[in-house]
């Protein structure tokens, strides 16, 4: 067949055979091997067959004519053979191209750049309207890249709060708002959710029974964890009948299928059984790969497994030449995960103090490892120490602060040890060491093209409270910024107007009209109730004053009509007379009672030189209140008040 007919036939018929349309297009090339439409043709005929790694080959084959020609298969192809960063490249190129945007979605949300994967989702949501496949399509992948920025840690960018009616007409829309619930830590709403997902999924008359039984796995999978992390024992166990971890045909979701059916069967009372349960799933690879908090949640259950059964050994040596690989300092929890279990296992089982001496040892050689540091703090914090766990942390910081590498700088100011080191000040009431840590962080990220805006809403609210005009000043700027960015976030608009409202308050007097009543704001508040419990007591009382101001709020009042305690004869004096009246001063000591009279010449005169208005004697004023002589003191050496007379010795 020529490559005349060839592209004749292709135009003119519509073959469904993909092995036949790859048959046809290996014989054209074997006569035109330069023919870049029978390439063309081969390489889509390669994906629809699934083959991607003979695709791949194809376009490398081609050369750039058949990679510039075909870009959107050729990104699909590297999509699929787990290269998201060079599919990103290839299809970011193809401009106005609707189809190149959902992939480089696809191969974002895969290289976790879920920020980058959002924008995109919005921007295909706003622009023309989609199809009703593509519209579904949206609100699925929509609902997945929320819940991966929840686990990734930004929930400043989660779009989504509660599934629509029509999100819940699907159980894939279903199935990912209960995973953003998970992340969330919503676990009652996952697991209804769940159930949800399941029941469609379960009706769905769009699926064949073996699609069905393939996307019920993955629900159960969650529902298993969703259940154990509530501690419904019974419930997971029933689930886990449901659970076959052989059928599970994705290599990622059977990992964490069989972690979680381990942990769920209690094997944790046989250590080498959960052992060897844990090893049993190979390693996913290419595309069907852990997500990273998925890998390093799933990297500790093995070393802590290992470490249950004593392989102290293999883990200082595997953990020790990851590390030595890896980028130090570093506040990456995949490599701050491997100086913890490194530790571990040199401290071979210990806890408490003994296993305090191992990691201090370790902190003298890696002193900017943040893994490290950050295991002695939480053990000298669970020892009560948390002074010591200050200045370990702040060691650490300085020597990043005196670092001239721009990484150094960044770790230094790191939000999340930050919130460790602040965290260990409220702990001791350090108030001006919290709000100088704030405002150094404040300066350092307002140079810094990425900034966290929750550490800076935190130094501006700090701020806010000074009475040092530089401090206010600062605040004034952060919170400007923070207003230029998002304008709807009540919490900039109230900082903005609270910062600039004290300068000229006709610049704010705009702003402030957006900001709830005060009324409103104190309108669920029972004032009374407030009144009766009274005052609640400082957070810088002690625990001893703050349990005498308690005991004084539960004594009752005087009731002068309560009748008298009744007294045991047995605590009565034996003269005791209830028709006489106790005398007042009884607790007095007698020379401090009004009836109390002096007895001989002394005594009298004791009692005359207390009396005020009394006459004054040259010999009292002589005198020390005591009545006694003051007498001069020896000096030094103890030599006596009257000096020898020179003379020959």
């Amino acid at each position: 067949m020529s490559t005349q007919s060839l592209s004749s036939l292709l135009s003119r018929a519509s073959i469904d055979d993909h092995e036949e349309v790859l048959r046809s297009c290996d014989a054209a090339l074997a006569k035109s091997r330069s023919d870049i439409q029978a390439q063309h043709v081969k390489v889509v005929a390669l994906l629809k067959l699934d083959r991607y790694e003979d695709c791949l080959r194809a376009f490398e084959e081609g050369g750039d004519i058949l990679k510039k020609k075909a870009a959107l298969e050729y990104g699909y192809a590297l999509y699929k053979t787990g290269h998201p960063e060079t599919a990103i490249d290839v299809v970011s190129s193809l401009a106005g191209d609707r189809g190149a945007r959902h992939l480089e979605a696809q191969a974002t949300y895969r290289a976790e750049k879920f920020r980058r994967t959002a924008e995109i989702y919005q921007g295909l949501s706003r622009e023309s309207a989609p199809t009703a496949n593509e519209e579904n399509d949206l609100r699925i992948n929509s609902w997945a890249t929320d819940a991966q920025l929840q686990w990734k840690g930004h929930p400043e960018s989660v779009r989504h709060t509660r599934p629509t009616r029509d999100d819940l007409e699907a159980f894939e829309t279903v199935y990912n708002a209960a995973c953003l619930s998970i992340a969330k830590g919503e676990f009652d709403q996952a697991g209804l959710l769940l159930k949800r997902a399941k029941e469609l999924c379960r009706t769905s008359e769009d699926l064949t029974p073996e699609d069905r039984d393939a996307e019920l796995l993955p629900i159960a999978v969650q529902q298993l964890y969703v259940l154990i992390c509530q501690g419904k024992s019974a419930e997971a166990e029933s689930i886990l009948e449901e659970i076959s971890i052989k059928d599970i045909s994705e290599l990622s979701t059977k990992r964490i299928g069989q972690n979680n059916a381990a942990i769920a069967r209690g094997t944790t009372a046989n250590p080498y059984a959960l052992y060897k349960a844990l090893h049993e799933v190979p390693d996913s690879t290419d595309n069907d790969k852990l997500f990273d908090y998925q890998y390093n949640v799933m990297t500790g259950n093995l070393h802590a497994v290992d470490l249950l059964v004593h392989k102290y050994d293999g883990i200082i040596r595997s953990t020790s030449k990851a590390l030595s690989q890896a980028p130090y300092p570093s506040t990456e929890a995949s490599t701050n995960l491997l100086s913890v279990y490194n530790v571990a296992a040199r401290a071979k089982g210990e806890t408490g103090t003994p296993a305090l001496k191992a990691i201090l040892s370790a902190v003298e050689r890696r002193p900017k490892d943040i893994g490290l540091v950050l295991t002695a703090v939480q053990l000298y914090v669970n020892l009560g120490n948390t002074t010591s766990a200050i200045v370990i942390l702040e060691k650490t910081l300085q020597l990043l602060d005196e670092s001239i590498s721009e990484q150094d700088k960044e770790i230094r100011f790191n939000p999340g040890l930050l919130s460790v080191l602040i965290a260990l000040y409220k702990r001791e009431g350090r108030k001006t060491q919290i709000k100088a840590e704030l405002a150094k962080a404040a300066t350092f990220w307002s140079g810094q093209a990425a900034q966290p805006t929750s550490l800076l809403r935190a130094a501006g609210a700090s701020l806010l409270h000074s009475s040092l005009a530089s401090d206010t000043s600062q605040a004034a700027e952060l919170f400007n910024s923070l207003y230029e960015k998002t304008p709807d976030d009540l919490f900039a608009v109230a900082g903005y107007v609270a910062s600039h409202a004290a300068i000229d308050y006709s610049q704010v007097e705009a702003q402030a009209k957006y900001l709830p009543s005060v009324d409103d704001l104190i309108s669920d508040v029972d004032v009374a109730a407030l009144e009766t419990a009274g005052i609640a007591p400082s957070s810088s009382i002690t625990a001893a004053a703050a349990a005498a101001i308690a005991g004084a709020r539960k004594r009752p009042a005087l009731n002068k009509d309560r009748a008298a305690k009744r007294v045991r004869k047995s605590r009565l004096p034996k003269d005791y007379d209830p028709s006489k009246t106790a005398d007042p001063e009884r607790w007095l000591p007698l020379r401090d009672r009004a009836t109390y009279r002096p007895r001989g010449r002394k005594g009298k005169q004791r009692a005359a030189e207390r009396t005020q208005g009394g006459v004054v004697s040259e010999k009292s004023e002589e005198t020390t209140p005591s009545g006694q002589q003051q007498q001069q003191k020896p000096q030094a050496g103890g030599s006596s008040q009257k000096k020898k007379k020179k003379g020959k010795r």
